[in-house]
C-alpha cells in the first residue's frame, strides 16, 4: 500500500478458529438475501492477556470482530440533508452516518455486472503520500472508513501516522492502522514495533498485517511459502493476544497466488484486484475488504488515492464494526 504514487503496485495465523469469512460469490448472496433472515454478528476466540504493560492497558477491549455474513449488497446514498458529517455519530453505541461515495477514478475499470459501485459501504487507506487530509471533506465524499499507514518493519513508522489517527477519528471515519512486513526482520521485533506506536483504541477497527512483494525495497530476501507463513503466524498472534482482534490479511495478486492461496482460513483478507473482480483473481477466497483501485481521486485529497470497498450492505457494515464499539 505504501509505494510512492507511481505506475507501482500499491498496497495493504493461526490460533483458535474465528467466525465464518464472508463468500465471495456476490451473486448468490444477493438472492440468498432476500428470504434469508439477518445473520448475527459472531464472536472470535480471545487470544490471552498482553505480554507487558501499555499506556493504553486500562482502555477497554473488544474480542475479535466477526466477518461479515452474506447480505444484499444495495448502494445506499445519503439524503441532500445529510451533506456534512454529524460529529455527534462519532459516539459509542451510535451508528455512523453512512456516505454514498462520490469517488472518481483516474483509471476506470469495467468490472462487470458486479461492480464496486453496487456495494453499500466504500473506504480508503492512506499515508504519507496523501499529504495533509481534509478528513471532513472526504468523510462526505463516501470514505466512510480508512486503513492508515502506521508502521514498516521494525523501527519505521509513517511521519502521518498520528496526526491521520486523531484527525480521522475527530471526523467520524471509522479507522485502523496497517503495517508493511518486511521479510528481512523478525515477525516478533515487528509486531512489538506496531503495538508501541498504535493505540489499543476500542474504537478501531481489527489491525492489517500488509504482505506482499516490494520492488523497492532493499530488502531481496524471498522466503519459502513455508517460513513466510510460519512469520506471518508469529506476527498475527501477537497482534490478537495485545489488541483483542483478529487481524486482517491485506495482499496483491502475486503474493498471494504464491504463497496465500489455500491458507489462513479462518482469518478476514483484504485483496487488492484492480483490474477484474475478486472473484476471478482470488476464486475461491472469501473476502472482507476489496481495494479496486490504486488511482482515485476525492476532494480532500491532493493527488491519487486508494479506493476500497467492504464486503457486506448497510446493515452488515453497522454489525459488524458495533463488534468494536
Amino acid at each position: 500500500m505504501d509505494l510512492p504514487p507511481a505506475p507501482v503496485a500499491m498496497k495493504t495465523g493461526s490460533i483458535s478458529p474465528a467466525a465464518p469469512v464472508p463468500t465471495a460469490d456476490i451473486g448468490q448472496a444477493q438472492a440468498a438475501a432476500r428470504t434469508a433472515p439477518p445473520k448475527q454478528p459472531q464472536a472470535l476466540a480471545w487470544g490471552g492477556p498482553p505480554a507487558e504493560s501499555h499506556a493504553f492497558d486500562n482502555m477497554e477491549t473488544t474480542v475479535g470482530m466477526p466477518v461479515p455474513a452474506e447480505r444484499p449488497m444495495a448502494a445506499l446514498r445519503p439524503t441532500m440533508q445529510e451533506t456534512q458529517p454529524r460529529l455527534r455519530d462519532t459516539l459509542r453505541g451510535e451508528r455512523t452516518l453512512i456516505y454514498g461515495h462520490r469517488f472518481r477514478d483516474a483509471k476506470p475499470m469495467n468490472f462487470g455486472r458486479i461492480s464496486p459501485r453496487s456495494l453499500a459501504v466504500h473506504g480508503v487507506d492512506v499515508s504519507r503520500w496523501q499529504g495533509d487530509i481534509d478528513w471532513l471533506r472526504l468523510r462526505t465524499q463516501g470514505a466512510n472508513f480508512a486503513y492508515i499507514k502506521a508502521t514498516d518493519g521494525g523501527d519505521h513508522v509513517d511521519p502521518m501516522f498520528r496526526t491521520n489517527w486523531r484527525k480521522a477519528k475527530e471526523s467520524g471515519v471509522k479507522r485502523g492502522a496497517y503495517h508493511f512486513f518486511y521479510w528481512c526482520r523478525t515477525a516478533g521485533e515487528q509486531a512489538e514495533w506496531f503495538i508501541r506506536n498504535v493505540p489499543r483504541d476500542p474504537d478501531a477497527l481489527p489491525p492489517v498485517i500488509d504482505v506482499e512483494y516490494n520492488h523497492q525495497s532493499n530488502c531481496k530476501m524471498r522466503l519459502s511459502r513455508a517460513k513466510i507463513l510460519e512469520k506471518m503466524q508469529v506476527f498475527m498472534d501477537r497482534l490478537e493476544r495485545y489488541y483483542g482482534k483478529r487481524p486482517i490479511i491485506y495482499t496483491a495478486p502475486d503474493f498471494y497466488a504464491d504463497n496465500l492461496d489455500g491458507e489462513f482460513m479462518n482469518y478476514p483478507f483484504w485483496l487488492r484486484s484492480v483490474a477484474a473482480h475478486p472473484t476471478k483473481i482470488y476464486p475461491g477466497r472469501k473476502w472482507v475488504f476489496w481495494q479496486y483501485s490504486g488511482s482515485g481521486l476525492t476532494q480532500g485529497v491532493e493527488g491519487k488515492i486508494d479506493l476500497n470497498v467492504f464486503h457486506g450492505s448497510e446493515s452488515d457494515w453497522h454489525s459488524w464494526v458495533a463488534q468494536a464499539d
